[in-house]
């Protein structure tokens, strides 16, 4: 997902069964809500109907961003 890569967020992104997309985005706070409110729409051509936020601590795990397959 382009869009974390430029906030510099960590984490991944992958697409699941039934047309879902799970993520998870490390960072500053503040960045963090900016991708999820552009997830709110998607990309060009994405009909996005829902978006569930879970809030935790960071872990530190990921030093970048990456699509998981």
């Amino acid at each position: 997902m382009e869009e974390a890569c430029l906030l510099g967020l960590s984490g991944w992104v992958k697409n699941c069964l039934g047309g879902r997309v799970e993520a998870v985005f490390e960072g500053e706070k503040d960045k963090v809500e900016q991708v999820l409110k552009w997830c709110q729409k998607g990309p060009p051509g994405a009909m996005v109907r829902n978006v569930e936020e879970n809030w935790e601590e960071a872990t530190g795990d990921f030093d970048s961003f990456s699509i998981k397959y």
